[in-house]
Formats: C-alpha cells, sequence, structure tokens
C-alpha cells in the first residue's frame, strides 16, 4: 500500500508591504497632476487585503506564484496553499468558493497570469457565513472586472525532475459575447511520486526495522467547463461541471523488515528478515455539476444567491501484499503471507444552498442563510488472507469481509450581522446552527449486522473587532467555533496493510471534533505585523502509534498498528512578527517573518476501537515550543523587469504533533523567469540542500519507541513555458460556489 502515514506540521508565513507616498501638485485653478498610491497590504473588518495592482510583484507571475509571495501564505509542496497558524486554506474567487477539485484549482491558480487579479484577501478566521471546518482560513481572489468580448487564454508545459521526470500541460481559456460568459479548462500529465522510507518501532528487547521505497505513478486527466449568463441588470444564471480522473496502477512498495531479538544488557541475539513486496492498482473518477441563480436587490449591494449541486465520487482499488522470506538459495521468493485486498469506494452527494445579503444604510449589513447536505457512502471491501507455512506451503485462508454504508445529512443556517460604527471601530457578530443525522451500517457476513450513529446538534459563534487607533496603528481580534467532521474515507473501516507486522486502520466510530480560535493581530504603518493565535481542538482525529506483542509460528513479534480515532485535546498556541518591504526603487521585495508556536497535546490510547484489541497504552502529553522562520525574495534583474529572480528559505524547529516528535525542517528555494511579449519561461529549483526531510521519533515511559524518516524527493527542479493569446481584456466568467463543495473537501 503507498498510505502515507498522517505528518502535521505547521508553518509560518509573511506579512505586510509597505505603503507608497502620494503627492499633488496644483496650479492655479487646473490639477497638473495627482499621483495616488494605495495601501499594499492592509487590514479591513474581518480579513486582510492585498492590494495586487498596487504591488511590483504582481508583473509577470502567475496567481500562484502570487500566493507565495502573499502575506501570511505559503506553499510547502508547490500544490496546497497555507495561511499561517491555520490547517488547511480554503479558495475562493470573487467571494464564492471555487467549484473545483483540488488539483484543479492548483491548474487554475498556475495559469492564471497574475495581472489580471486586483486584489487577495486572505480571511484567517472565517465567519458564520462560511461554511468551513476547523480552523481552516480563506484565500479569496478577486479579478479585474474587463468588460470587452472577444476571447482569450493561456497554454503551460511543464517538466520536473525529482527522483523520477513529470509532465504536465494545461489549456485555459475564457469566451463573452454581450451577456454570455464561457469558461473552459483542460489539463493532464503523468508523473511517478517516489518516497523512501525507514521505520523502526520495538523496545529494548525487540525491534523492527523496515527500509524501503514506495513508488508511485500517476495518469490524471481533467478540467471544468463554466457558463454564465446575464438574464437583465439585476439577475445572472450560471452553470458548472467539474470533471477529473486519476489512474495508478503498478504503485509498489519494496520493504526489508528486520526483527531484532535483544537480551536484558543489549546485547543482539537474534536477526530474522522477510520482505515486503505490495503492488497496488487504483483509479478515481470524480464529476460534479453545479446550477447558480443569483439577484442583485439594489445599489447598495443586496441580493440573493440560489445553489444546487450533485457529486459523484468513485475510487477502486485492488492490492496484493506479498511476505516474503529466504528460500534455500538464499533469494526473498518464498511466500510467507499474501493478502489480496479489494477496496472501493462510491460517494453520492446533493447539496443545496441560499444565502440574503441586505445591506442598509449607514454601513449596516445582515445576512441570513441555509443549506443542506445528503451524503450516500458505498463500501465493499474483501481481503483474503492466504497463509503459507515455513517451507512455503499453503496452509490456510482467511476472509475478512465488510460491507460498510455510509448515510449522512447535514441541515445548517448562519445569521450575522456586520457595523462599521465610525471610521475607526466595525464589528461583526453571527452564528451558525448546524444539524448532522448519520448512519453507519457494517455487514459483515455470519454477523449481526452493526449499526453506528452519530447525531450533532451544534452552535458556532462568532465575533470579530477591528480598532483603527491611528493612520499607522490598527488592531483587530476574533473569535470563532467550529466542528471537524471525518472524511468519508477516514470512517471506512479498513485496513492498510505495509507489512506482515505494520498497517494502517481506519475507524467508523470517528466522531467530529471540536475547534475553538483565537486570533489577536496588531498593524503597524501597513509593513509590520504581530498576530497571536490560539486554537483548542476537542477530540482531534488522527492516527495514533500503537504497539504490541504477538505470538506467530512459536516466536514473539512486536506489531506497530497506526490507529484513526479521537486522541483527547491539543492547544495551539503562536506569536509571529513580521515585515514585508520593497526596497532598491521596488527592484527588490523582501518577505521576512520569525515565530514561535507551542503545542500541548494531552491524549492517551491502548485500545483499537473497530476490533477490541488491546495495545500498550500510548501516552502523549508532551508539550514543546518552536521557532519558525521564513523569507522570500524577489529580485527584478534588468531595467525593463523582464527577468527576475527568487530565493525563498524556510526553518522550522522541532515540534510535538500526534505521532511524537517533529524533527526540524528547512529548504532553500531557488528561481529564475524570463517574460518576453506572451511568453513565460521559469526555471524552478526546489529545496535545493536537501534539507526537507521528515523524521519523527517518540519514546514512551513504558520502554516503546518508535521512529519515522520519510524522504518524499522534495529537491527537483521544474522549467515551464506558458504562452498567453487573444484579448486580454475579456471578462472572467464568474466562479460560483457548488453546494456541494463542503462534501469535496472530505473525499480523497
Amino acid at each position: 500500500m503507498k498510505t502515507p502515514l498522517l505528518i502535521a506540521a505547521l508553518f509560518f508565513t509573511g506579512f505586510t508591504f509597505a505603503q507608497e507616498k502620494k503627492s499633488d501638485s496644483v496650479k492655479t485653478q487646473k490639477i497638473e497632476e495627482v499621483v495616488i498610491t494605495k495601501q499594499v497590504f492592509k487590514k479591513q473588518s474581518d480579513r486582510f487585503v492585498y492590494d495586487v495592482a498596487a504591488s511590483p510583484v504582481a508583473k509577470g507571475n502567475t496567481t500562484f506564484d502570487l500566493l507565495k509571495q502573499t502575506p501570511l501564505l505559503s506553499t510547502t509542496d508547490d500544490k496546497t496553499m497555507k495561511i499561517a497558524g491555520k490547517n488547511n486554506a480554503l479558495i475562493y474567487i470573487n467571494g464564492r468558493k471555487t467549484n473545483m477539485d483540488a488539483e484543479s484549482v492548483t491548474q487554475f491558480l498556475k495559469n492564471t497570469p497574475a495581472e489580471n487579479i486586483q486584489k487577495i484577501e486572505v480571511i484567517t478566521v472565517p465567519g458564520s457565513e462560511f461554511q468551513v471546518e476547523s480552523s481552516d482560513g480563506i484565500i479569496n481572489i478577486v479579478l479585474k472586472k474587463k468588460m470587452s468580448n472577444g476571447l482569450n487564454g493561456n497554454m503551460r508545459m511543464s517538466n520536473s525532475q525529482n527522483k523520477f521526470n513529470a509532465s504536465n500541460a494545461t489549456f485555459s481559456t475564457n469566451y463573452r459575447k454581450d451577456k454570455l460568459g464561457i469558461s473552459a479548462n483542460l489539463y493532464g500529465g503523468e508523473n511517478i511520486e517516489g518516497q523512501e522510507y525507514v521505520l523502526r518501532n520495538g523496545t529494548s528487547l525487540l525491534q523492527n526495522e523496515s527500509v524501503g521505497t514506495v513508488d508511485d505513478p500517476n495518469k490524471y486527466i481533467g478540467g471544468y467547463l463554466n457558463f454564465d449568463y446575464q438574464l437583465n441588470d439585476k439577475s445572472n444564471l450560471a452553470l458548472s461541471w467539474n470533471s477529473s480522473a486519476n489512474k495508478s496502477y503498478g504503485s509498489a512498495v519494496n520493504l526489508l523488515n528486520t526483527l531484532m531479538t535483544f537480551d536484558n544488557k543489549g546485547n543482539l541475539l537474534e536477526t530474522k528478515n522477510n520482505k515486503s513486496n505490495n503492488l497496488e492498482n487504483a483509479r478515481s473518477y470524480n464529476n460534479s455539476v453545479n446550477v447558480n441563480y443569483e439577484l442583485k436587490r439594489d445599489s447598495l449591494g443586496s441580493k440573493l444567491n440560489l445553489n444546487a449541486a450533485y457529486l459523484h465520487f468513485r475510487r477502486f482499488q485492488n492490492s496484493d501484499n506479498k511476505t516474503l522470506v529466504q528460500a534455500a538459495d538464499g533469494n526473498f521468493s518464498q511466500l510467507r503471507q499474501q493478502v489480496l485486498q479489494d477496496i472501493p469506494q462510491v460517494i453520492n452527494n446533493f447539496s443545496t444552498m441560499a444565502d440574503y445579503i441586505q445591506k442598509f444604510e449607514k454601513d449596516f449589513t445582515l445576512s441570513v442563510g441555509g443549506n443542506f447536505n445528503q451524503t450516500k457512502t458505498n463500501n465493499d471491501t474483501k481481503n483474503f488472507f492466504y497463509f503459507y507455512d515455513t517451507a512455503g506451503n499453503f496452509d490456510n485462508l482467511r476472509s475478512d469481509l465488510n460491507h460498510f454504508i455510509y448515510d449522512e445529512n447535514i441541515y445548517g443556517f448562519f445569521l450575522t450581522a456586520e457595523k462599521k460604527f465610525s471610521d475607526k471601530f466595525s464589528g461583526k457578530l453571527g452564528a451558525r446552527y448546524e444539524i448532522t443525522k448519520s448512519t453507519g451500517t457494517s455487514e459483515i457476513p455470519n454477523q449481526p449486522m452493526q449499526v453506528f450513529e452519530r447525531n450533532y446538534n451544534n452552535i458556532l459563534p462568532y465575533l470579530s473587532l477591528n480598532y483603527a487607533i491611528n493612520e499607522k496603528n490598527n488592531i483587530s481580534y476574533s473569535f470563532s467555533s467550529r466542528m471537524r467532521r471525518p472524511s468519508f474515507w477516514e470512517l471506512n473501516p479498513v485496513k492498510n496493510i505495509l507489512t506482515e507486522n505494520n498497517y494502517t486502520q481506519n475507524n467508523p466510530f470517528v466522531k467530529a471534533s471540536s475547534t475553538y480560535n483565537q486570533e489577536m493581530t496588531y498593524m503597524f504603518k501597513n509593513s509590520y505585523f504581530l498576530i497571536l493565535n490560539h486554537s483548542l481542538y476537542k477530540d482531534v482525529i488522527t492516527q495514533v502509534p500503537l504497539q504490541r506483542n504477538i505470538e506467530r509460528d512459536g516466536k514473539t513479534y512486536r506489531q506497530l498498528a497506526y490507529i484513526r480515532t479521537n486522541f483527547g485535546d491539543k492547544q495551539e498556541m503562536s506569536a509571529m512578527l513580521g515585515m514585508q518591504k520593497t526596497f532598491l526603487k521596488k527592484t527588490l521585495t523582501t518577505n521576512f517573518n520569525i515565530g514561535f508556536q507551542h503545542n500541548i497535546n494531552n491524549g492517551t490510547l491502548n485500545t483499537d476501537p473497530t476490533t477490541g484489541i488491546i495495545f500498550d497504552t500510548y501516552i502523549n502529553k508532551n508539550k514543546s515550543t518552536s521557532l519558525t522562520i521564513q523569507t522570500n525574495n524577489t529580485l527584478s534583474l534588468d531595467k525593463k523587469k523582464t527577468w527576475f529572480l527568487g530565493v525563498n528559505y524556510f526553518y522550522v524547529d522541532q515540534q510535538q504533533i500526534e505521532l511524537g516528535m517533529l524533527k526540524n525542517l528547512m529548504s532553500l528555494d531557488i528561481s529564475i523567469k524570463k517574460n518576453w511579449n506572451d511568453w513565460t519561461f521559469a526555471l524552478n529549483l526546489e529545496d535545493v540542500l536537501r534539507t526537507n526531510i521528515v523524521e519523527i521519533e517518540d519514546y514512551q515511559t513504558n520502554g516503546n519507541y518508535n521512529y519515522v524518516k520519510n524522504d518524499q524527493f522534495n529537491r527537483g527542479g521544474t522549467f515551464s513555458i506558458t504562452y498567453n493569446f487573444g484579448n486580454q481584456k475579456v471578462k472572467k466568467v464568474r466562479n460560483i460556489e457548488a453546494a456541494s463543495d463542503a462534501i469535496k473537501s472530505r473525499t480523497r
């Protein structure tokens, strides 16, 4: 299996741009010149606003490049964006969540010129009107409004070299004719995601070690098609379709496993080896359609939004997991155990959403709305265990069959009031009421039907206050309460086998967790920041490493299981100080920030909730304080600003997470880019020093030890060519939030 271990690492990112000067000259009654430069980065109500048009970083970049330079944002894998202090960042376009899967969102961001962007809003603590989970933040990209008719688009090709070579191509286009707007995107590519693992666990008397590789080939294709029609001056009707497919055939795990036995004095008594050769074939399909109606009610901005969506997700996975021992010739060719797995998953979702925003005079806004999600999942898992004796002869067969069906209905309602009391003081108050009703049934041959019910009724309050002390100083405070529901694949009681003694186990008993977020922000001159965060997580959903001794063929082995479950509480506190400025007449843009994060974990577990098997007690009541440093630098190499050099660096000190102590990480990235007419040529070198390698180590008071080293071969290079064509003044089609977006985030 290629299922990765869950590894949590939080990274901090930067802040603010300098405020430019303004000047005007008046001669008699004629205005000769008025030059006004906007604030590049500022705090507004519940969000930070980055004015792209006023920033020298935007020219010649893609939207994804621009986001990496935006204060508070960062990426560690060049695929997903993170907001400082948040688990996840959701992408919104013009105030609505993108109706795309994760790969399509990445392609959209990497193939949209930054010149098309008016501003980027970073909402670190979203209000009650946003349907988000846990401590998720929002990145809202506001596109420029260009009214010209015509056609435009771009084509992009890239080639990457890490452990393996990868290629990608994308074609995007936008068309507008009077009241009709059409946008489309098609992308495809292939890669092999290579990883190396070192896994160690055990006690002072008995230790397991697994060393080897995981190579996962992928071929993918996808895209979207959006239609937006203006019915009249006040109303629009939109239809969007998104589709993606991924094929991963021949995913291989090759591990050499060593069992070592020691005496009480630490002397090695015996070494026993075997190999795990696992081969997996998997494919997935994701299709969704969304209909949106928008009605503008008045000139103040009041409007009604109605959405209906349908989502169909399918994933099929078959694997052949072999444990091999040495034959008479010394080669690892003799079967000891073989597990054949068939793990399909089908998800169907129907969703509706309605919200109404009423704007009043004197800067008062009232928002009300609701949503309904109905989801049905079908997971018909089949496992067949073939056991062989010490001579390699077939001994017996054990089957493990489980047909798990999970139905979930979510009803949500929100009310939000926002008021600007003066030029200095504004506030926002709201709440969401969410009702979750879910039922899971587990059908196992020759056993009574198991039924799992989860019903929640939650009131989730929200508060935001913002006070501009004067032109140079601003202070704000936000509080939010959220839920984090388990993903559908986390509920499916599937055992993913890595080695004969090492596996991961999902859990239908997992319940939703609660999160309480607080944030205090101080801004000085729109260039310097101090941000204080505190998040409290109740019933954290995570993987817990449990160990125990097992007997097989008269010999004792050490079993390690990563159990998906609720694991106590957790607190995260952070303080971050940063600045972002331009130097040398806007030739150099520098973002530097430094911060500390304090983690407090409080969890205990000794039982697999799905089977009742008792393991050694695992306790994580540890604390850690970590230093984080990050700097992003963009240097223009010529006067015409067609050549750009980028140098980025981050460092994260070791910190305590659920699996143990995550050791320090750092990465140095270098890029060079050339803009030539409508062409852009770019070369990016990631993790130049090859220091972005994950290591986790844990020592328990009962003597248990666990170690994970995961090298994902982050060091590599990517060369890309982008060509923009057509009328660049074409207005972008409205990007509509689909009613099923909250469900998509819980599929794989």
